[in-house]
Formats: C-alpha cells, sequence, structure tokens
C-alpha cells in the first residue's frame, strides 16, 4: 500500500506539514518495501486558488491510497474521495511518527474537511 503524506521536508525525518494543498513537500511511502517518494508542491504553495485539488490529482498519480495530513479543505476532500483516497487528518510529528502510527491503526479516516476553503 502507498500513503501519501505532506511534509515540511524532503525525507520521512521531516515534520508534518499541518497545510494540505500548500505543503511543501508530499511524501509517497510504500508500506510493504518502505521506498519513498518525494513530490514537489511548490507548484501549489502559492497558488491563488485550486492547490487542494492539484495536490490530490498529485497523490492520486502517484497511485497512493491513504492521506496523512494535518488539515484538509471541502475541495481536496471531495476530490480525495472521488479518487477513493483515505485521509486522516489532525497527523503532527514527524513523517517516520506518522508513519509508525499508521502502521499500529492509531489514525482514523475522515469523511469531511476539517478547515474551511482558502479564499484568497
Amino acid at each position: 500500500m502507498k500513503i501519501a503524506i505532506t511534509a515540511k521536508g524532503k525525507d520521512i525525518n521531516s515534520e508534518v506539514d499541518p497545510r494540505f494543498g500548500r505543503a511543501a513537500y508530499i511524501l509517497i511511502v510504500d508500506t510493504e518495501t518502505s521506498e519513498v517518494e518525494t513530490l514537489d508542491n511548490q507548484e501549489n504553495v502559492n497558488r491563488l486558488k485550486g492547490s487542494g485539488i492539484q495536490a490530490a490529482a498529485m497523490i492520486h498519480n502517484s497511485g497512493a491510497d491513504v492521506l496523512l495530513t494535518g488539515y484538509c479543505g471541502p475541495n481536496a476532500v471531495k476530490t480525495l474521495k472521488a479518487a477513493k483516497i483515505k485521509i486522516a487528518a489532525e497527523v503532527s510529528g514527524s513523517v517516520q511518527e506518522a508513519i509508525s502510527l499508521f502502521r499500529a491503526n492509531k489514525y482514523s479516516f475522515i469523511e469531511e474537511a476539517n478547515v474551511e476553503g482558502h479564499w484568497i
């Protein structure tokens, strides 16, 4: 299984980025092989709107089944649910800690946004 984790840096020792669409990076971790792929999300960081939808499309294209993040807005949730990607929100700490907690089934999945959409 592949999981996507929003991150402030490029490796698993980085802190989880609480922002979904505007996270600096998204790490894709294969839970079977522990292989890590780093997706650069810089294009979406300063996007006027639609960053969550674009980040959701990147995650879908990576083949991830689950997203671990801090906060996820309504349009991103709608897009991720359409792609059948489960969302665990309010994730914090390091990416490595988040992976460990995921493997221990410590997260529950959300069905609704846990933050309002961002309109600039």
